[in-house]
């Protein structure tokens, strides 16, 4: 199976194959989502499909993989971030809040679930390019914060997981399992902040 590294997905043809392959796959779901109708929905051929993805596997692991990685190097950034660990956990929390409560990122959440028993595979590309993905980003920046002395953590790993679970605490299973669709900006704060707040209470000096 290809790997997304082996395909150019900046091409437009391969934008133009994913977009429909992304609708396809999150409203049908990997086995439902057959070739004809990824094709009908890109607007492309079988042919023009098969000449950027050898089959339906490497497709899916190229949209998860994609997704994914695009969303956890935006919101745990390692370049460009202000040294206060404060300021930086409070920016990614809030983008992570929001993020989590995204369409597209409860829909990929959703696929995943829904398929993990029959496609264990599948459902591990998504564990590995997304949330494994973004606790490793994480804990590079808390490295750099013990390094500097403003946290004190011994298990940088677990931590990192423990932040992606407290970002995680009330709207996102709301949302995920569809209790509720909307939520204020007022309730995304509460969750980042408390999130934020709980962690440092238990890691800072």
């Amino acid at each position: 199976m290809q790997s997304i590294d082996a395909v150019d997905v900046e091409t437009p043809k391969v934008q133009q194959i994913l977009k429909g392959a992304r609708t396809a796959f999150l409203e049908l779901g990997y086995e439902g989502a057959s070739t004809d109708e990824i094709v009908r929905r890109a607007g492309v051929s079988k042919g023009t499909l098969y000449n950027y993805f050898s089959d339906k596997q490497t497709l899916f692991t190229t949209f998860i993989e994609g997704e994914c990685r695009k969303q956890a190097n935006r919101v745990f950034k390692l370049e460009g971030q202000p040294k206060d660990i404060e300021a930086t956990l409070r920016e990614c929390a809030l983008d992570f809040v929001k993020l989590l409560l995204s369409p597209s990122m409860q829909g990929i959440y959703r696929l995943a679930i829904a398929e993990a028993q029959r496609f264990p595979d599948l459902a591990r590309i998504f564990y590995d390019s997304g949330p494994d993905l973004g606790a490793r980003r994480l804990s590079q920046l808390l490295a750099g914060a013990v390094a500097r002395g403003e946290l004190i953590i011994d298990d940088i790993e677990l931590a990192a997981h423990q932040f992606d679970q407290l970002c995680k605490a009330d709207i996102f299973y709301k949302s995920l399992f569809q209790v509720r669709r909307s939520f204020p900006q007022k309730e995304i704060d509460r969750i980042a902040n408390g999130a934020v707040d709980a962690f440092l209470r238990a890691y800072r000096p």
